[in-house]
Formats: structure tokens, sequence, C-alpha cells
């Protein structure tokens, strides 16, 4: 359930007693999102992880929606966020709205799956993009080694 309301005409966010306080509770949620997706990635290879109910819905529609899109590649940060990449993704993540919880919360994305996350390795992103582009990399076994870094004796299972 979303309860949305409207702040005050004259509320200026940057004179607000408590905005340092809200930006540590998101930086809070985000670095958990991270840190609990990567615990995840751990224990389960990312090629049998299912991050929605819905993972097939988004993977069929990002493939449409970006068929140039290429999961083992570098995101190019200034593209995503130009003028027309952001375009684009608002015109992909319309349909989740109402469907995903919290569907536009920003979250952190490595820009590349081969990467851990770090400073200089991940992107601000939103929700729906993280999902989209993770879902991806994880059909196409980009994330399996961070489980087999941590479990070097299994065997590759499902190959």
């Amino acid at each position: 359930m979303s309860i949305t309301h409207r702040a005050p005409a004259e509320f200026d966010p940057e004179k607000a007693d408590n905005f340092e306080d809200i930006e540590k509770q998101f930086a809070v949620k985000v670095v958990q999102h991270m840190s609990t997706y990567w615990a995840i990635l751990e224990k389960v290879r990312g090629s049998q992880l299912r991050l929605t109910k819905i993972d097939d819905e988004i993977h069929e529609h990002f493939k449409k929606e970006f068929p140039e899109f290429d999961p083992a590649a570098t995101i190019i940060e200034d593209e995503m966020k130009s003028k027309e990449g952001k375009e684009r993704w608002r015109n992909f993540m319309k349909p989740y709205e109402k469907r995903v919880d919290d569907y536009n919360f920003g979250t952190m994305l490595r820009a590349n799956p081969k990467w851990d996350y770090g400073k200089d390795e991940t992107i601000f992103a939103v929700r729906m993009q993280f999902y989209a582009i993770e879902i991806a990399r994880n059909r196409a076994g980009l994330n399996d080694w961070i489980y087999e870094k941590e479990h070097p004796g299994d065997e590759k299972k499902g190959s």
C-alpha cells in the first residue's frame, strides 16, 4: 500500500532540519540492499536466482526495449543517464509502477558483472534498472563467479 503525501508549497528541503538524517537513512537502505544481494549471490548461483515474481516478464520486456544491451559489457553511466537514456528507462519502468515495490527507489548497480561493489565500480540507479540488468546478467550466468568464489569445490550445476 502506497500513500502519497505532498510537501507544503513553502517546504524547502535544503532547510529541513532532518535533511541530513533522511540522507543517512537513504544511504543505509541502499547499502543494506547492496549487501543483501551480494550475500545472496554468495549462497546461490545467480543463474538459479529469481529476484522478483515476474523475472521472466521483466527480462523479455528489457530485451525488447534494449535489444543492444550486452549484459557482459561495462555500462556507460553517461549513456544510461543521458536525456535519451533517461527517457528510455522512464518508459521501460512505467508498467511496473504499481506492480514492483520500490520500483524507482535508488540503489547501487555494478557497472560490470565481473566486478565487486566498490566506489569506482558502481552506478547509482533505480530499482527497476537494477532488476532488469541483474536479471539479464543472472540469466547469462555472469554472476555465478561470486558463488563459485565462495564455494570453490562445488561442481557447476545446470551446465
